[in-house]
């Protein structure tokens, strides 16, 4: 049976359910052991929950994800080997599954999708990866750790196999770039989406029905969420990135997601504002597939 935590996401307006009959199933992560400037990603689950009692029931589109119920997990334990702490975050996203449920993970450093896509393909097979990030996370290894978050989606496309749609990218290595070419990785940079209209043809035609969405917060401009380990400018405007996650889930089925690499400061809570309606965003949209 499991166990909510006493923390819960949006409890102002969502009452407590058993874990089976909620469609949502937020599993706080706060891992931060290989960040690589300004740290405090260990604290991004918590401002994120607190948040979200600011939230309302309605999204401007009047869907209401609430209603189908949100079952908050307690935080997965962070400490000890990359590995280990792999392993403990996708038995909390398999448990979330196998609950009946959609797993949304509140980071932490990006790392921790690892984790959950693990869990996800030994339950689903092959499904698709969608990441909206300001930079690519395809090395193979940083600053000696294949665990790093700059490694996460090499990760994905390498050791699990996923096929990766990547949007709003702006800063990258060469490793990076050839990497997408040996991995046939499909990517909208955000130069490329801020000088023309999103293409038509956002998905690959062969692009599976089931899909996860990896939400790096700098994949957002600064100024629409400043409080990240890299808050690299040119970024994706809030409109602009739903639009593109609308259109990318279009026709498919939202088996999980997870919003990452919020690093709040004391006394600046926009940033986690717009995180936490950024998560409740995202469970709109496995409402409207």
């Amino acid at each position: 049976m499991l166990t909510e935590y006493t923390r819960r996401f949006l409890s102002s307006e969502v009452p407590p359910r058993p874990a089976e009959d909620c469609l949502f199933h937020v599993i706080p992560v706060p891992h931060e052991a290989t960040v690589s400037y300004a740290g405090g990603t260990a604290g991004g689950p918590a401002a994120i929950l607190e948040a979200s009692d600011q939230l309302e029931l309605l999204l401007p589109d009047e869907r209401a994800p609430g209603e189908k119920g949100i079952f908050t997990h307690p935080p997965v334990d962070c400490s000890g080997a990359p590995e280990l702490v792999m392993e403990r975050i996708a038995a909390a996203t398999g448990a979330a599954f196998d609950a009946g449920g959609i797993p949304v993970l509140l980071g932490g450093e990006h790392s921790l999708t690892y984790g959950a896509l693990k869990a996800l393909k030994e339950r689903c097979g092959t499904f698709g990866l969608i990441q909206f990030d300001a930079h690519a996370d395809l090395r193979d290894s940083y600053e000696g750790s294949k665990w790093s978050h700059a490694c996460v989606m090499r990760r994905a496309v390498d050791d699990l196999g996923l096929p990766l749609v990547q949007l709003g990218n702006r800063i990258f290595c060469g490793e990076e770039l050839q990497a997408r070419r040996a991995f046939n990785v499909t990517s909208w940079d955000a130069p490329f989406l801020m000088r023309n209209p999103a293409p038509a043809a956002l998905m690959p035609e062969n692009f599976p029905e089931r899909v996860f969405i990896t939400f790096d917060v700098d994949g957002l401009d600064p100024a629409v969420i400043g409080e990240t380990g890299t808050p690299v400018p040119g970024g994706l405007g809030w409109y602009q990135a739903l639009e593109l996650a609308t259109e990318a889930v279009r026709g498919r089925r939202l088996i999980g997601f997870d919003v990452v690499e919020l690093a709040p400061q004391s006394g600046k809570i926009a940033s986690d504002f717009a995180a936490a309606l950024l998560v409740y965003s995202l469970m709109g949209l496995a409402l409207s597939v």
